[in-house]
């Protein structure tokens, strides 16, 4: 939503004309935006992006793990690419000591070199359809949201066993602007997939948590999977029986560049956005989400890289679970510096002091909408201490120490009332976790975060949300003293004390184990902040539907040809803009490298080019963050050599590594294929600036973009690097 800089007469001009950077569009719709799509440089048509009657775009982009990252199909054999980070955790569970693929990157020579990836799916859409009043019409106003949410609930399971009976799809409903619109989403999950290739960290991680979220950028932020389905074509779990997916549509690939100026879409499947939020809620995502996250995760964070620098087997276990913790928690800072920038807060009351002035001025919109803001306000402010309690549940407890995880996972494999084939099935599922668990923990690492994590969470929370358990830990001496027997004694924090129970499988001997019943009495507070806040969120998700219809509506009556686009929620979008840099300073503390910044006029250039990574590596040496920066020998020499083959742009005569877009994405947008108005591969969206980390909440026209990795780079890795020649040959290359 666009910053409101006056009341109703710039409310009209920004909302009615939102531009072509801004917006999440679902894919059907996407025919309303096609004129300004043209405008732009697209030149093919509403139909080559979504079609459920021949192959389109929308068959050559995948959702990884349901929605965690985006892929997309580049060769008729199944041939997948996604971002480095998305595919990191993969690479590491596949990594060893002696196979450090992580460290030295893999490039799979043949079909048969190539590893399957337990546990990763890739979600393609068949098709969407807006359900919204086949869902309203069973709804009234003088139903409780609980039981609106019973009616939704069996009328989307209805719809789901009608879209996915008699075939092999999966599907799912989800609303769209707080609830006052339904699509139902129908898949197609393919469940073997398989590692091909990637570079090394030091390419594909380059610059490290320093570069993250930072321009310039040099990183080849990229991993290469493909899709392996059974003979007949269907989606299948592993088989070596299984064979390389026929691609129903596979994205082309132009080594032709890309200017200034020129036409960009990302297609993907972006998480979650805010950005129809109050003041009131804006406010609680600052003051506890992001302030309560930061405070938590530094100390996290602390922890683990103290453990980390002194062995390098603790380094490789938990690489990927310090990476994803230090994302966000850099993202919350970012965004709370950047939420005050805008003055968010004080344009968001100039919005809603002119939505309740077009409440109050008829009778029939007071009565339907003029408690709906104070709904809002008043269940955010009675619920406060519980919106702390949860927050610091989530960050210290539930995402601290693993040994918790660990337990619900254990809780959720067995039952008492289990017949002996359950029992059977269990143990085999909770053997396999077991192998795959413990290849990435260390008991010790674990301890100290429990003992700081839990310090905090009650130092920070009132009392009265305490865990039954605290009282019996300060009994025995603390933390410390808890933490020292419980890690000695639990099955959870030893793989072989833990094979011995699971073979055995007595549900009353698991549950008795002091892990598990320190699982279970953080478990039981959980549920008792979520009974205690029910009344208060069903108070707030009321408001918040009342009020997102009438926004719409005097939005609507203000403007007929305003366009609204619903939140992100891992359901596929399209975004559209064109390669742009931006003006800012640069940050003093962050090394700017020379291909990219003009001093004079304090503008970002949309480009980075590969010699400007030994810059970056010569810049960094001697310092703390010199590992980040390590550029491998055969890069050097390829660059030093100028070895760049076809991938040089014919106008640099260099290699272009990374540029900006001012496309409108988020989390889960990570890996999206960057498309041309050709419908031609040109990058690959990783990251957003640091410039502009409010996204997610509020749009910053001049400053939000989207840093890509320039698919010749990409293949310039593929090729001169990993010498990875057959997969090359299977991509249809556009000159």
């Amino acid at each position: 939503m666009k910053r409101i800089i006056s009341l109703l007469l710039a409310v009209l001009l920004i909302f009615s004309s939102v531009r072509a950077d801004e917006g999440m569009w679902l894919l059907s719709l996407i025919g309303k935006n096609y004129q300004q799509m043209k405008a732009l440089g697209f030149k093919l048509t509403p139909e080559d992006i979504y079609s459920i009657n021949h192959s389109s775009m929308k068959d050559a982009v995948a959702a990884m793990n349901h929605g965690m990252c985006t892929m997309e199909l580049v060769s008729p054999k199944g041939l997948l690419l996604t971002n480095h980070h998305c595919g990191y955790h993969a690479i590491q569970q596949l990594s060893t000591l002696e196979n450090n693929y992580l460290r030295d990157g893999f490039w799979a020579r043949s079909y048969e070199e190539e590893l399957p990836v337990p546990g990763m799916t890739a979600w393609f859409l068949v098709r969407m359809e807006d359900v919204t009043d086949k869902i309203m019409s069973e709804l009234n106003d003088d139903m409780s949201e609980a039981e609106r949410d019973a009616i939704i609930r069996k009328v989307s399971q209805r719809l789901v066993k009608e879209a996915t009976e008699g075939t092999d799809y999966e599907a799912e409903v989800k609303e769209m602007f707080d609830g006052n619109q339904y699509f139902l989403f129908v898949y197609r999950v393919y469940k073997d997939i398989r590692l091909v290739g990637t570079p090394p960290e030091a390419i594909g991680k380059f610059g490290g948590d320093v570069d993250n979220w930072m321009w310039p950028r040099h990183t080849g932020d990229f991993s290469i999977f493909r899709i392996y389905t059974a003979p007949d074509g269907s989606p299948a779990e592993y088989s070596p029986e299984n064979v390389p997916m026929e691609s129903k549509y596979y994205l082309p690939i132009s080594l032709k560049g890309i200017q200034e100026g020129d036409y960009a879409q990302i297609m993907g499947f972006p998480g979650s956005t805010s950005r129809y939020l109050t003041t009131w809620e804006v406010k609680n995502v600052m003051t506890h989400e992001n302030a309560i996250r930061i405070k938590v995760r530094e100390q996290k964070l602390n922890i683990l890289k103290s453990y980390m620098d002194k062995d390098p087997k603790i380094r490789l276990q938990y690489a990927s679970k310090y990476a994803s913790s230090s994302n966000y928690y850099k993202y919350s800072i970012g965004q709370n510096r950047d939420l005050k920038r805008l003055k968010v807060i004080k344009e968001r009351k100039k919005v809603q002091k002119e939505f309740m002035k077009w409440v109050n001025a008829d009778k029939e919109r007071k009565e339907r909408y003029g408690k709906a803001l104070d709904m809002i306000r008043e269940s955010l402010k009675k619920s406060a201490d519980l919106d702390v309690a949860q927050n610091y549940w989530f960050e210290a407890i539930y995402l601290g120490p693993e040994i918790i995880r660990e337990a619900l996972h254990v809780m959720r494999a067995i039952n008492p009332q289990a017949s002996n084939d359950e029992i059977k099935q269990a143990k085999e599922e909770l053997l396999d976790y077991a192998n795959e668990f413990f290849e990435n923990y260390n008991a010790q690492v674990d301890e100290d975060l429990l003992v700081n994590l839990f310090q905090l969470y009650k130092e920070n929370v009132d009392k009265k949300y305490y865990p039954s358990v605290f009282q019996d830990i300060e009994e025995k001496g603390g933390f410390k003293a808890y933490a020292d027997k419980l890690y000695k004694e639990s099955f959870l924090t030893d793989k072989d004390r833990f094979i011995k129970v699971v073979e055995n499988l007595d549900p009353q001997e698991i549950m008795s184990d002091p892990g598990m019943q320190l699982a279970q009495s953080v478990l039981n507070t959980y549920f008792e902040i979520q009974s205690l806040k029910q009344d208060y969120d069903d108070q707030r998700r009321k408001g918040r539907r009342l009020y997102m219809e009438g926004y719409m509506a005097m939005m609507k009556e203000k403007d007929p040809n305003y366009l609204f686009y619903p939140d992100a929620n891992s359901t596929e979008r399209l975004t559209y803009g064109t390669v742009k840099g931006y003006y800012h300073e640069k940050d003093p503390d962050f090394y700017t490298t020379t291909d990219s910044y003009d001093p004079n006029t304090q503008y970002f250039k949309p480009f980075t080019v590969i010699e400007t990574y030994l810059e970056k590596e010569e810049h960094y040496k001697g310092t703390p963050y010199e590992k980040d920066f390590t550029v491998p020998d055969k890069l050097r020499k390829l660059i030093e050599t100028k070895d760049y083959g076809q991938y040089a742009d014919p106008k640099l005569g260099t290699i272009v590594t990374c540029f900006l877009t001012d496309n409108d994405i988020t989390g889960g947008n990570s890996g999206s294929p960057v498309i041309n108005g050709n419908g031609e591969l040109i990058g690959l969206a990783f990251d957003g600036n640091w410039e502009a980390m409010s996204g997610d909440i509020e749009y910053d026209e001049d400053l939000q973009r989207t840093i890509c990795v320039d698919i010749r780079f990409v293949l310039f890795i593929i090729d001169k690097y990993g010498g990875a020649q057959r997969l090359i040959d299977e991509m249809k290359i556009v000159k």
